[in-house]
């Protein structure tokens, strides 16, 4: 196993963005790429841990790298190339901590808005709805229990906080004040279609998603898919064989880690508290888990 990447360090680039999890790079002379790097930093309640997950870059990598060839034909998305053979020279020298964990992309415009589906009902929209069936200007059906499937997925859209603040839930009519009603429209049916295609390809491999969050820029007039796509940190992954509504599910995402945090007496606020060798141990293994039940 190598070493953990907990934060990089290209001299020879300009560090564009540090955030929860990935290092931004700009590029010299190449103004209209930009390099993406996914460390082994894991967040939880939107504080990033002291202690990494090793190899969770890479896993994140090969996921978003699956999904975004998987869904090419519904939106087109920012990669150029994940092979450091093919990125600008000046990067070469960095190969130790870029290989398996990076993205030469295209740069664009990033949409100031988190695209959101939800095809159960979970997380925060169920707390919301345990006081009102009425969540973020949708009225869901009474009676529902928690885990419930949703008649129809839902695009649920949310506002970019910084980093260290927190998301907030919007309805689709802020959405239109945003971004306009006809790219709102565009938005909104698009991150459906990826959702449905995705969801139905993770089920034949045993994995229902729940929900999922989506990062969507413009290149120009091209609207396309960026960041990271459908990986255990944008999404809610729940095991089928072990599904039972009406309570919350297992899952291969972070909700192992945070449940630990939860039993913990922690104000959910920087420091973070230490993470135990089997808790990262055992939320290594979902992540890995999640990787080889999707890609095979």
């Amino acid at each position: 196993m190598s070493t953990p990447v907990i934060s990089t360090d290209l001299k020879d680039l300009t560090l564009l963005h540090r955030g929860k999890v990935r290092d931004m790079y700009e590029i010299p002379g190449h103004d209209d790429k930009l390099l993406m790097i996914a460390t082994d930093r894991i967040s939880a309640y939107d504080v990033v841990m002291a202690d990494p997950i090793p190899g969770k870059g890479r896993v994140l990598t090969r996921l978003s790298l699956f999904w975004f060839d998987l869904l090419s034909d519904i939106l087109p998305n920012h990669l150029i190339s994940a092979e450091v053979d093919d990125y600008p020279t000046v990067c070469h020298q960095y190969r130790d901590q870029l290989e398996g964990r990076s993205m030469l992309v295209r740069r664009t415009k990033v949409l100031p808005i988190e695209c959101i589906v939800r095809g159960y009902l979970s997380g925060s929209f169920w707390k919301a709805y345990q006081k009102d069936t009425n969540v973020c200007g949708f009225a869901l059906p009474p009676g529902m229990r928690e885990s419930d499937k949703f008649p129809h997925p839902l695009f649920t859209p949310s506002t970019k906080a910084e980093q260290g603040a927190h998301d907030e839930n919007i309805s689709i009519a802020r959405m239109r004040e945003i971004i306009g009603p006809e790219m709102a429209e565009r938005v909104a049916d698009v991150s459906v279609r990826l959702y449905d295609t995705a969801a139905e390809y993770a089920r034949s491999k045993g994995i229902i998603i729940a929900d999922t969050k989506f990062e969507l820029g413009m290149a120009g007039d091209e609207l396309i898919l960026i960041d990271e796509v459908l990986t255990p940190d944008s999404s809610r992954f729940w095991p089928l064989d072990e599904y039972v509504p009406g309570k919350g599910q297992p899952s291969f995402d972070k909700q192992f880690l945070r449940d630990y945090l939860s039993s913990l007496d922690w104000n959910k606020e920087p420091p973070p508290p230490p993470l135990p060798a089997d808790i990262l141990a055992r939320t290594q293994a979902r992540y890995e888990e999640a990787l080889e039940r999707i890609t095979g």
